[in-house]
């Protein structure tokens, strides 16, 4: 399986990007962003963009791919509904529709979150943004399209958040994430699984389309 990746320097996507370069079954990756990823392996290529959405000069380097994981994303702290709305639905959709039409044939996952709205008339902003941006995607020309809607992701293997404040509540609170995803896996996953899953789910599918923490850890074993 090829995979191209969306988001690799965030902190789910430097767990499914260390996965994807682990696993024998995908035979390589390009990593798309605004930054180039740290790290250098075989089965790695990198399209660095200072816009992502604007990819027709480099369409040539999307095709042949069977996956997308598209990891990239933003908290919705502090944000307008109108610039949220950007980042999660307009910049999504503009990368969604240009995978379609070169890659019929590929499987779209997105990294969504648990509590998303798919009705869209909720009062949670980011929720009701993430439900548009979801039920878009579905009806996009892909082989499949799959939403994986984690709730808590504890980073490992040296993984860490960009946002400043989720690195500190990671580390202080590290230990309890650990005990709780023993005693509760529906809570907690890990940057791990959401990797092992994404790619299951990119080879084989899965038997719903939106996935919470325990559909996803239960693909990763």
């Amino acid at each position: 399986m090829k995979v191209i990746l969306f988001g690799a320097s965030g902190m789910v996507g430097q767990g499914v990007l260390r996965e994807c370069l682990l696993d024998q079954n995908v035979e390589g990756v390009l990593a798309v962003g605004r930054s180039p990823v740290s790290q250098q392996h075989k089965k790695l290529d990198e399209l660095v963009r200072s816009d992502v959405t604007d990819l027709a000069a480099v369409e040539d380097r999307l095709r042949g791919y069977d996956a997308c994981f598209f990891c990239l994303g933003v908290s919705s702290a502090g944000m307008k509904e109108a610039d949220y709305r950007r980042v999660t639905y307009d910049l999504t959709l503009a990368v969604a529709q240009t995978l379609a039409r070169l890659n019929p044939g590929m499987t779209f996952i997105y990294v969504s979150g648990t509590g998303t709205d798919s009705t869209e008339k909720g009062r949670i902003m980011w929720a009701r943004v993430k439900g548009e941006t979801e039920n878009a995607l579905r009806r996009l020309p892909f082989k499949a399209a799959y939403m994986f809607r984690p709730g808590i992701i504890q980073p490992l293997h040296g993984i860490k958040s960009k946002t400043r404040i989720y690195r500190i509540l990671y580390a202080v609170s590290g230990p309890l994430l650990t005990l709780i995803r023993k005693l509760r896996p529906r809570w907690v996953t890990t940057t791990e699984q959401v990797g092992r899953a994404m790619i299951r789910v990119g080879m084989r599918g899965a038997p719903r389309f939106a996935l919470e923490n325990q559909d996803i850890n239960g693909l990763a074993e």
